[in-house]
């Protein structure tokens, strides 16, 4: 399996013209997309800002089971439902 230091070897330089224009119309309808989707979703920032809050405030030795705590409570709807109806105000 190769390693993270393996990206840093690639070269574009390989692709062809052709598909250079490709790769960058690509990415490009990517990033529209993306940011159609966080547009039309704002619960996502108010979730995400909220775990990170909580991470900085907390400073879990375990990051990954705080993480899997916090994204499986089941009142985390709620939790978010009640922020995202505080922000609108």
């Amino acid at each position: 399996m190769s390693g993270k230091g393996d990206l840093a070897k690639l070269d574009v330089g390989v692709l062809t013209a052709d598909q250079q224009e490709k790769l960058r119309q690509f990415k490009i309808k990517t990033r529209i997309n993306n940011e159609k989707y966080l547009g039309s979703h704002p619960e996502v920032e108010v979730l995400i800002g909220d775990f990170l809050r909580d991470v900085l405030l907390k400073r879990p030795a375990d990051i990954r089971d705080f993480a899997a705590d916090h994204f499986t409570n089941p009142d985390l709807h709620v939790l978010i439902g009640s922020k995202m109806e505080g922000n609108m105000e």
